[in-house]
C-alpha cells in the first residue's frame, strides 16, 4: 500500500505543470471575491436557500419522486440564468470594478489634503446645527451612470457651501452632493435605493440611498442623520457608524490614500 501511494504521489508530482499553479491561483481569486461579495451584500441567505433546494432535489432522487424530480431538473437546468437574475446587482458591480484600471491614477486627483479638510469642516458644521446630509465621494468608478444627476456646480469645497446646499430652505437639500476630483461636481443628485431585503428596517431614505449606491460602485457615501445626529459611511453595501468627526477623518484618510490624499 505504501509503495502504491508513493508511486501515485510521484506520478502526480511529475505530471504537475507550472500553469497548474496559475490555474489554482485564478480559481482561488474568483472564489474568494465571490464569497466577499456574498458576505458584503447580504446574499448568504439566498445561497442558503439554493442549498436547501439542492438538498430537496437529492431527496427527490433518493425517494424516486419522478414528477417532483422533473420539476427540480428544469430548475437546475436554468440555474445559471436564475443566478444572473438574483445577483444582477453584484455581477454589475464586480464587472464595473474589473473594468476600471486600478494602476492608473489621474494626476488631478493628487491635490493634497485641502479638499478633504474642507469637507470634514463642513461635516462638523452640519453636525453642530443637527442638519441631515448625503455626500458622495467618487473614487475610481465613474458614477454618472449610477445616479440621477442634479444641478452641476463644479465648485470648490467649503464648509459654507455645504451648509447652504443642505439648508432646509434649499430646493436641492434632499439630494446628494457629488464630490469628484476634490470638487463639488453636482448637488441635488438622486441615488438608487438599496434592494437588500435584510437591511435594518429602522434606516431612513438617506441611509438606504447611500447603501444602494455603494452596492453598485466603489464610492464612499457619507450620511449625516438629522434624527440621531450621527455620522455613517456606506462602503461596499455596508454601513459603518462613527462617534465623531475625528473617527471619520481617520477612516477617510485611510480609504482615500490611493487618490493621493
Amino acid at each position: 500500500m505504501d509503495f502504491l501511494a508513493f508511486e501515485y504521489l510521484r506520478f502526480v508530482f511529475h505530471s504537475f505543470r507550472w500553469v497548474d499553479i496559475l490555474d489554482i491561483i485564478a480559481v482561488w481569486f474568483v472564489v474568494y471575491h465571490i464569497f466577499v461579495l456574498v458576505r458584503k451584500t447580504g446574499s448568504l441567505q439566498i445561497l442558503s436557500g439554493l442549498g436547501v433546494v439542492a438538498f430537496i432535489y437529492l431527496m427527490s432522487i433518493w425517494f424516486e419522486l419522478y414528477a417532483f424530480n422533473w420539476l427540480m431538473e428544469k430548475f437546475f437546468n436554468n440555474l445559471f440564468l436564475i443566478l444572473v437574475v438574483l445577483f444582477q446587482g453584484e455581477i454589475r458591480r464586480a464587472l464595473a470594478q474589473f473594468g476600471t484600471n486600478p494602476f492608473v491614477i489621474d494626476a488631478s486627483d493628487r491635490e493634497g489634503e485641502e479638499w478633504l479638510s474642507q469637507l470634514l469642516d463642513g461635516v462638523s458644521e452640519l453636525l453642530k446645527v443637527n442638519r441631515g446630509a448625503l455626500i458622495v465621494i467618487e473614487r475610481e468608478l465613474f458614477l454618472d451612470y449610477h445616479l440621477e444627476l442634479g444641478t452641476i456646480l463644479k465648485a470648490q469645497i467649503s464648509a459654507e457651501l455645504l451648509m447652504s446646499l443642505f439648508h432646509p430652505q434649499s430646493p436641492i437639500h434632499d439630494g446628494a452632493v457629488l464630490i469628484r476630483k476634490g470638487k463639488i461636481y453636482s448637488a441635488g443628485n438622486f441615488l438608487p435605493l438599496s434592494k437588500n431585503p435584510f437591511l435594518d428596517k429602522t434606516l431612513g431614505t438617506r441611509h438606504r440611498a447611500a447603501v444602494g449606491l455603494s452596492e453598485e460602485t466603489d464610492a464612499l457615501v457619507i450620511v449625516i442623520s438629522e434624527e440621531t445626529n450621527r455620522i455613517a459611511v456606506a462602503k461596499g453595501g455596508q454601513l459603518e457608524f462613527f462617534n465623531d468627526v475625528n473617527e471619520l477623518r481617520r477612516f477617510l484618510y485611510y480609504e482615500l490614500k490611493p487618490m493621493g490624499v
